[in-house]
């Protein structure tokens, strides 16, 4: 087994793990497991692209402080990107995100600071720019920042073109919170697999691309109040939409089903997985991405009517 010299170095080169229970009959369906991530997110990529992207390009100086805003998994991910690199880290969070999120900052060294749920997304974004113009702080604009997309390029789709080298795939879905996922995976998979279908999802509540108005919804990471400047609104052939109780629903039966643990933006992207497969040809392959793990939920809805009391087994 390799020894790695740091913890960034485990980053990426996550599995892509078969459905068998919860997939029609005669569609093969896969999923992209980023919760083997070393911070059990997709953001990781993120967060480890944007720093070493400023260290490079000498924004990002020894000592500085980094700051963002942030759902929750990328402030996870920069926080154990800047522990692990020496940076003090400063997470802006909107006061409804799961209080797991929060501690799990904290207990990696860094601090946060809560904005009025009034304010929605574009608040806490407003006063990470605020912070970072009032004490010169590093900024890392995960919305804005092309070194997002780009990392995906570089890592998450010539993974799965590796791992399904020689073989079909119809259908890539995705959810999108800040589109670095979807616009890089699907820049390469355009390429290099012209056939594929990219397919986006996006919250009942607040589908923007759909040209609706934002309102607020359970899938913490997906869809803030504005559309950010790294989607690329010309990367997906097909858009789907899921209501909050479905993706709960369909996160409970990835665990249950199939023992595979993850959060309410999985459920989401798989449901709307399965609504591709409904309508998909014979045969067909689909991939979904999965962001992260169940855990980051234990204070949402998600985990509502799992009780700590004692079952009857008798």
């Amino acid at each position: 087994m390799t020894i790695y010299k740091n913890i960034l170095q485990t980053i990426g080169n996550t599995p892509i793990v078969k459905i068998n229970k919860l997939a029609p009959p005669g569609i093969n369906m896969y999923v992209k497991v980023e919760s083997f991530n070393p911070l059990a997110s997709v953001k990781d990529r993120l967060a480890i692209a944007i720093i070493e992207d400023a260290e490079k390009s000498g924004k990002l100086k020894p000592g500085m402080t980094v700051v963002e805003a942030t759902s929750g998994n990328t402030g996870i991910a920069l926080a154990m990107v800047c522990a692990a690199k020496g940076y003090p880290f400063v997470a802006t969070m909107v006061e409804t995100f799961s209080v797991e999120r929060r501690k799990l900052m904290k207990f990696l060294g860094a601090k946060v600071v809560l904005t009025p749920k009034e304010l929605k997304g574009s608040g806490m974004v407003a006063k990470a720019k605020e912070l970072s113009e009032k004490h010169g702080w590093f900024l890392t604009s995960q919305f804005t920042n092309a070194a997002n997309p780009a990392y995906h390029r570089q890592t998450t789709a010539s993974e799965i073109l590796s791992d399904f080298a020689g073989k079909d795939l119809d259908y890539f879905v995705s959810g999108w919170g800040t589109g670095g996922t979807i616009t890089g995976v699907s820049s390469m998979l355009k390429v290099a697999r012209p056939d594929c279908k990219i397919v986006a999802s996006e919250p009942t509540n607040a589908s923007l691309l759909d040209g609706k108005s934002w309102a607020p919804h359970a899938i913490q990471g997906w869809t803030p109040d504005f559309i950010p400047e790294v989607l690329d609104r010309s990367c997906y052939d097909i858009l789907h939409t899921v209501d909050d109780a479905v993706a709960i629903n369909t996160s409970k039966l990835l665990a249950q089903k199939e023992g595979i643990f993850v959060g309410i933006s999985a459920g989401a992207t798989f449901a709307t997985a399965l609504k591709v497969a409904g309508t998909a040809k014979p045969g067909s392959t689909i991939l979904a991405m999965l962001p992260d793990t169940a855990e980051r939920y234990l204070s949402t809805p998600l985990f509502a009517d799992i009780t700590g009391d004692s079952d009857d087994v008798e």
